[in-house]
This record gives C-alpha cells, sequence and structure tokens, in this order.
C-alpha cells in the first residue's frame, strides 16, 4: 500500500501466527456475521478450491518428484548388492544373504523403487527371493501394479511378480486386470504384462481375459467373464449376443492392434484365430492378407539392458528393427504355429512367396524348433514354386547331419520320404498341420488337400498331403529329394556316420527311410549308391562282437529294431546283409536280443527272403535253439495272465510252483531277459513305459515288484530274482545296493 503501511491480510496473519485472538471486525448495524453452512448445520459442503497459477502446479510437481527420489547413497549400496548378485561364482547361500540384505533395506521404499531405474534391483531380489519375503512386495505394490505395467522400468518388475505369484495371488491379479485388458493390449508396454498373464493363467482365467476383448458388455459386467464355457461359439449363443456386433468390435481391436504393430504376443494370436473362426470368407481372406506383411518384416523388439549397464551407463534404450522376421519368433508358441500355418494355407500366391522369401537364411532355425519344423513340413508339401522350394532344401542340405542328429531337424527330412507318418508325427502334430480356417476349406480343397489314408503295413493311420496343382505326390517328393540332389547327399551322409546312425534314438529313423528308398520304396532304382549304403550296414553288422566299443548293432536297443524292419520292408538289403553277417553265423546270433534280427528271415513278407535263410536256420528252430517271435506271444501271455482279475489269481502256497515255472521259462530262453552285456528287460512288464534296465535296476525292480503284489506277480518277479542272481551273476556291478535280496522258493 501507499506510504509502505503493511497489507490488512499481512497484519490478520501475523496475529494468527502469534497465537492472540483475532481482532473484531467492523459491520454495518443490523448485520449478522457470515456463518458456514456446516456451523448452520447444513450438508457440510466444502469450500470452493482456490485458482491453482502454473506456478503452483510446477511447484507441487517438483516438491512430489523430490518426495520420491532415492538417496543417492541407497541407490549405490543397493547396485552393488545386485552387481554381487549376479556374479557367475555366487553360490546359492550367499545370494539369498544379499537379496535377504536387500530387501531390508528396500523395505517401506518398494513403490518408490519400482518407478525408479533402479526397479532392476528389486527385480533380481524378486526373482531370487523365498515365497515369504516375495509376499510382502506384493501386497505392497498389488494396489499399482496396473500403472507399473505401464512403465518401461517396472514392466519387466511386474513380469517376475506374477511369475513368482501363489494362486491366490496370481487370481487376485487376474480380478483387477478386468475391465483394463483392451487398454493394455494397446499399449505397447503393457502388452507383455498381459501376455506374461494370458500364458500363466488357467484355461477359465485365459478364457475371462479374452472375453473382453469380444465385446463392451465383457468389459462393464463381471459377471459375464465368469463362465464355463470355451469357445466363442458357445458364448455368442449361450448368452444371446449378435454374431456381427461381436465380429464388429473384435475388428476393430484386432486392427488397433496391427495398426500399433502389436503382433508377436499369444493373447493376440489367440485373438486373431478366434476372430477367423467365426469370420465369414471375405472378413477372413482381408484379415489374412493383412496380417502377412506384419509376420513377414522385421521386428521392432526393445533391448533391455542388464541391471548393471542401466545402473551404470545413462543412455536410453532404442527401438531397433531386427532382420529377422516376426514369423520366426511367433513359432515358440502353438497359437503362434496356427496363425502361420493358417497364413501359409490360405494366402495368395504372393503371400506365401513373401514367406518363403523372408525366410531366407532362417530355414535352419525353424526346422531346430519344436513347432517351426512343423511350419517348414508344410512348406515343403503347399509351395509350388520350384525356385523357392530349392532354396529351401538347398538350406538343409548345408547344415544337413546336424538336422539328422536333432529331434527336430530329421522331421523335415522323414516328411520327404514319408509324407505325414504316424510313426514320425504325434497326433497332436497331426492336428496342428490339419489346422484351417472352416470359411476356408473350400480354398484349401482346391489349393491342397489332406487326405486320411490308412497305413496298413503299420496298422496305424496317417495323412497324405497332396501337392497343390496336378503333380502327382510321388512326383513332388522325386523332386525334392531327386532333383536338388539331397538324396546323394544325404545317402553320403549315412554311409560316413552309419554306426552311429544306427545306434541313436533319432538318427536310426532316417537311416531307415534312406535305406527303404521311402514310403513304397518310391525312389528304388534312382541310385545305385544305394547299395553301397546297404554294404556299409552290413559290414557294421559283421563285425565279431569283441571289436566293438559299444554293443553289437544286433544287440543294440536301437539298431536291432531298425535293422528288422529294413529286412522286411527291403529285400536287397536283407540279401546283402544275409551274405555280409549272417550266412554261417546265425548260431551265434540265435539266443538273446539278437535273435529277433535273425528270426526275421523267416517272417519276411518276401518268398525269395525266406528261401535265402531256411535253409541254415530250420535246423535251428528244429533243435529249440531259434524262437521266431515267441518271445512277444509269450511276454503278452504273461501281461494278460499278470493283470487278470483276482479271481483267477493263485493261492498263496501255489506261488512257488508259478515261480518254478516262470524261472524254467527263463532260464530256457522262452521269456527273454538279457539282450546285452548290462541290457536287461523284464518278460513280466512288456507294458511298462520303461523296458531297458542295468542289472542293478533290473533287480530293484523284481525285489519291488515281488514284496507287494498279486500273488501271480508276486511269483513271477520271485522267479526273476532266483534268475538274475543265479544265471547273471557275471552282470552284477560293485554298486552300493546290496546284490544279496535272493527269495527262497518252495
Amino acid at each position: 500500500m501507499a506510504g509502505g503501511g503493511d497489507h490488512p491480510g499481512a497484519k490478520k496473519r501475523k496475529r494468527v501466527a502469534a497465537g492472540r485472538p483475532e481482532a473484531p471486525s467492523k459491520r454495518a448495524k443490523g448485520k449478522k456475521p457470515y456463518e458456514a453452512p456446516a456451523a448452520r448445520g447444513g450438508g457440510g459442503s466444502k469450500e470452493e478450491p482456490q485458482p491453482v497459477t502454473a506456478m503452483d502446479e510446477r511447484v507441487a510437481a517438483e516438491e512430489m518428484s523430490e518426495s520420491r527420489k532415492l538417496d543417492n547413497n541407497l541407490v549405490k549400496e543397493l547396485t552393488m548388492l545386485c552387481v554381487k548378485m549376479k556374479y557367475h561364482n555366487t553360490t546359492t547361500i550367499r545370494r539369498c544373504r544379499l537379496v535377504t540384505e536387500a530387501l531390508r533395506k528396500m523395505d517401506g521404499k518398494y513403490l518408490e523403487i519400482a518407478r525408479s531405474p533402479t526397479a532392476c534391483v528389486l527385480q533380481s531380489c524378486v526373482k531370487w527371493c523365498s515365497q515369504s519375503e516375495r509376499d510382502p512386495v506384493f501386497v505392497a505394490l498389488q494396489p499399482h501394479l496396473l500403472d507399473l505395467s505401464c512403465d518401461k522400468y517396472s514392466c519387466f518388475l511386474v513380469n517376475y511378480i506374477i511369475k513368482g505369484a501363489s494362486k491366490e495371488q496370481f487370481a487376485l491379479f487376474i480380478s483387477s486386470l478386468h475391465g483394463h485388458v483392451a487398454s493394455l493390449l494397446f499399449h505397447t508396454i503393457g502388452v507383455s504384462v498381459v501376455n506374461c498373464a494370458f500364458r500363466l493363467a488357467t484355461l477359465p482365467q485365459k478364457r475371462s481375459l479374452l472375453l473382453e476383448l469380444y465385446s463392451t458388455e465383457f468389459q462393464l459386467f463381471k459377471d459375464l467373464t465368469e463362465q464355463k464355457s470355451c469357445s466363442l461359439l458357445e458364448t455368442i449363443s449361450k448368452l444371446g449376443l449378435q454374431k456381427s456386433s461381436v465380429l464388429q468390435h473384435m475388428a476393430t481391436v484386432i486392427q488397433t492392434v496391427l495398426e500399433k504393430g502389436i503382433v508377436e504376443y499369444s493373447i493376440v494370436h489367440m485373438v486373431i484365430l478366434e476372430y477367423l473362426i467365426i469370420a465369414d470368407k471375405t472378413s477372413a481372406l482381408d484379415m489374412i492378407h493383412q496380417l502377412v506383411p506384419h509376420l513377414t518384416r522385421g521386428t521392432y523388439a526393445v533391448h533391455e539392458l542388464s541391471g548393471l549397464n542401466r545402473l551404470s551407463t545413462k543412455s536410453k534404450e532404442k527401438e531397433k528393427r531386427s532382420s529377422e522376421p516376426l514369423l520366426i519368433r511367433i513359432m515358440q508358441t502353438k497359437e503362434g504355429l496356427k496363425l502361420g500355418l493358417v497364413c501359409l494355407k490360405h494366402g495368395r500366391e504372393k503371400d506365401r512367396k513373401r514367406i518363403s522369401k523372408c525366410l531366407k537364411g532362417q530355414i535352419m532355425k525353424l526346422a531346430l524348433n519344436g513347432y517351426g519344423c512343423l511350419f517348414v513340413i508344410c512348406l515343403l508339401s503347399i509351395v509350388d514354386d520350384t525356385e523357392l522350394y530349392t532354396e529351401v532344401v538347398d538350406e538343409l542340405t548345408k547344415q544337413l547331419k546336424e538336422l539328422i542328429f536333432d529331434k527336430n531337424g530329421r522331421r523335415p527330412l522323414l516328411q520327404l520320404f514319408h509324407p505325414l507318418c504316424s510313426r514320425y508325427l504325434t497326433p497332436s502334430d497331426l492336428v496342428f498341420l490339419n489346422y484351417n480356417v472352416p470359411s476356408l476349406v473350400s480354398k484349401v480343397n482346391l489349393d491342397s488337400k489332406l487326405d486320411d489314408v490308412a497305413d496298413k503295413e503299420h496298422g496305424g493311420s496317417e495323412d497324405t498331403l497332396v501337392a497343390s496343382d496336378s503333380k502327382d505326390l510321388i512326383k513332388r517328393q522325386q523332386e525334392l529329394l531327386v532333383k536338388s540332389e539331397l538324396y546323394e547327399v544325404l545317402i553320403e551322409t549315412c554311409i560316413e556316420n552309419v554306426g552311429e546312425l544306427l545306434r541313436t534314438n533319432f538318427g536310426k529313423d532316417v537311416l531307415y527311410e534312406v535305406a527303404v528308398g521311402g514310403k513304397n520304396n518310391f525312389l528304388e532304382g534312382v541310385t545305385d549308391r544305394i547299395h553301397v549304403l546297404h554294404n556299409a550296414i552290413a559290414c557294421d553288422a559283421a563285425r565279431p562282437r569283441t571289436d566293438y566299443i559299444d554293443e553289437h548293432a544286433f544287440d543294440n536297443y536301437h539298431s536291432s529294431p531298425i535293422i528288422r524292419r529294413m529286412i522286411f520292408d527291403c529285400p536287397a538289403f536283407a540279401a546283402t546283409l544275409w551274405k555280409k553277417a549272417l550266412q554261417g553265423k546265425c548260431k551265434l546270433y540265435a539266443d538273446g536280443f539278437s535273435s529277433r534280427v535273425v528270426a526275421a528271415y523267416l517272417e519276411s513278407p518276401d518268398s525269395r527272403v525266406k528261401d535265402l535263410a531256411k535253409s541254415e536256420l530250420q535246423p535251428l528252430i528244429d533243435g529249440g535253439i531259434l524262437k521266431p517271435q515267441e518271445h512277444k506271444a509269450e511276454e503278452e501271455k504273461s501281461a494278460m495272465e499278470c493283470s487278470s482279475d483276482e479271481w483267477s489269481e493263485p493261492k498263496d502256497t501255489d506261488i512257488g510252483d508259478y515261480a518254478k515255472k516262470a524261472y524254467m521259462d527263463m532260464k530256457s530262453g522262452k521269456l527273454v531277459v538279457r539282450f546285452g552285456t548290462d541290457r536287461f528287460t523284464c518278460p513280466f512288464c512288456p507294458r511298462k513305459k520303461k523296458q531297458e534296465y542295468r542289472y542293478s535296476g533290473l533287480l530293484a525292480h523284481a525285489i519291488s515288484q515281488s514284496s507287494y503284489h498279486a500273488a501271480k506277480v508276486k511269483a513271477n518277479h520271485q522267479a526273476l530274482v532266483n534268475h538274475l542272481e543265479t544265471d547273471h551273476a557275471d552282470a552284477a556291478t560293485s554298486s552300493s545296493m546290496p546284490v544279496r535280496h535272493k527269495l527262497m522258493l518252495l
């Protein structure tokens, strides 16, 4: 004011601060002082908020930032503890102590740390701490998990929290997601948390997450998401929803996801697949055409720095385009495989070319993957362009040996010899390869047909994939194998590694298909080098048993059945093996596991193979030395007897007689127990998953079975214990297990 006096309001504040009573105010005569509504007994309304200026907002933000700012000393201490946790030579006990110490220092500050770059320290603690230590972290952060899911630092922490959560905690988190699934799905960071929860969820929980993306009603009313139906069509019919409105809403959701480029997550794949199930032909084709460009280009991947680098370096994380197409990344899940197969089967010709070209240099990586190898099988069966599938075959040829010995890598090769054989593909694999969009089935029939054909040779059923044009299946297989020279390279590789292939679980199947020339011997006579391979297998089997570091080919668990199958399916190989390895030596291999190889000549469907060995094998049969295929019949008979009901069980007084009979059957060779140096099998448990034992393992099995099972099972396994300790004592090892547990027979 003029004259330098204080403002009246300033005097009032000074009196209040000094604690003096407020001076009486001057008011007009007859007027009552103003009373607040609360003083007059009103509704207690609050005072009107004072206007906030930009300066006030800025000051408040600075104060909030200062309150959340962590102490520098605490950050340094936590950083050093995190570094010590991640040392490669840190013991488990020391790491647990470091985690406990770090959690003690962070106690009460979990939320501030989770929102800061130091979140990686809390993330490491949540990863390695015990459940009792993890519970307080979950309780402190649970109200803020949705906000933390959208933060670039704390989203990884949320993933670790829900991975380590108990069932009750995880159910609470799933419940908190209600109404927020769509918004998180559209967020480039939050979608990773929703996807992590989706992959860990049970089937009803997955359904509740997906239903919110199908209609707005599911976002508003939580009770609608709690239902037992597992398919979208059942949900629509049960709740009386309009299919057109559901399709429209789902199309809007998927379109937003595609525009943001968020296509690499399982929950997105599931939404697209369910949309394709209920969509009409035009809508389904449009969706596939929009999807192919996203799958064939490189992906934007945020490279997460390690905890140490993130704290020591202040460089920002940058989005980088990866040279690896998204199609490779989505092959880690069954939903991703289905989506890739749908695009390959129902896409246009130029879409297939685009997919094939984007996989250049990546075929090997796909072939070694559990789901990716199925995609390669479909690719070889559907793509018609000679240039494109030749490039695929050339990539497989470059690293052929690695493919042959790999569990998944061998499958594309086996597909070329025996398409969709149930021996090499599981029922679930065949279901994946037969997956189609319902509204586009007619298009599949024009482009590629899957016909169910009974496999009479092996008693199973298989599907034969027919080529996508007028070419016949055999002609296509010959193009893929012969014209590309893959068959020649395979033969040479098998010749070089014949001994190893015979005795390995996965390599033996490739060797068999190459040696017999594929299904129905369609490659017979294509090349003369096949006789060299037959000769190499026969020479390996002709070596004396004393020359082997490993087991003889006729005694090995893997090679013996394969050689037996080759004798049945390839007469040319049977003749070569007879001349090189068996002629004049059959008596040496007439007992044990090798007897099955010798007996295969008498059981062969080819009369020439039978006549070849009959003169030498008949005296062995007459003398009781060779018993062709009686082992299997007796084993099955024993198994049926062992599994019979209690009314047919013998009395305890008859156990001794049954045990003596079983012992004589094993000693005479009627029931085979030993088929190698230290390889045994239980003739009374042929249906048991484990068929091969060492001496000590089979002895332990026989003792356990003879102690508390039914009478006949007890008698048979008592006889097995006696037979092992009496007639096969040479195989007893110097293990700590006591060998003498012999049960005296009555």
